[in-house]
């Protein structure tokens, strides 16, 4: 599976600098559209959480088309609890693009 989207992580409470390759967090496409992605991450090794950037896969991407862009900013959660945010800094799949 490619990547959907390229992000600019931010994660707060418990999972600041407590993260892995692989993580699976809901994400909040839109109001009311909350999905799972696959995260991968570039400089995970290098234990950099200030610049943390990669990727996102989403499950089912084409159930929320034209629903991103560059620079948006996508909660993520786990379960109820909100975890951090995803910056998009580029969109790979044009199905998301708005």
């Amino acid at each position: 599976m490619k990547p959907d989207i390229e992000a600019v992580f931010e994660f707060i409470g418990f999972r600041k600098g407590n993260t892995y390759e692989g993580y699976r967090p809901a994400h909040l496409i839109c109001e009311g559209c909350l999905t799972t992605g696959l995260h991968s991450y570039y400089n995970l090794d290098q234990n950099d959480y200030e610049n943390l950037r990669g990727t996102i896969t989403f499950v089912t991407p084409e159930d929320y088309p034209k629903s991103l862009w560059v620079g948006k900013q996508i909660e993520m959660y786990e379960g109820a609890k909100m975890v951090g945010y995803a910056t998009i800094t580029e969109i790979f799949n044009p199905i998301l693009c708005k």
